[in-house]
């Protein structure tokens, strides 16, 4: 079983019912166009890392990379943002992955 940060455990004993419904949503924003599942976490974890999301950034990293995303894949993704969301954005982006990569 996946091992959750403490405020999600929380918000699932709290807001249980609000959490499957934003998981349903998920899946079916996931069936909803061509692109797998992979590409769809760097996808997601793009716009994690450009709203400076640390959480969310953990998240997609994760889900990434149980997906099949190389840890090059996952850089590379965060590393495209830099002239969009700036070099400071995206270097946070990238410590926060490497929270996660390189544990």
């Amino acid at each position: 079983m996946a091992e959750y940060p403490n405020n999600y455990s929380w918000m699932m004993n709290r807001f249980g019912k609000v959490l499957e419904a934003h998981q349903h949503l998920g899946k079916e924003l996931q069936e909803a166009g061509p692109l797998d599942e992979k590409t769809s976490h760097l996808v997601r974890l793009a716009g994690a890392a450009a709203s400076r999301s640390e959480g969310g950034v953990h998240s997609h990293v994760k889900r990434a990379k149980s997906s099949g995303a190389s840890e090059d894949e996952i850089y590379h993704a965060i590393i495209l943002l830099a002239s969009t969301i700036g070099f400071p954005s995206t270097a946070a982006a990238l410590s926060w992955a490497r929270d996660i990569l390189e544990d």
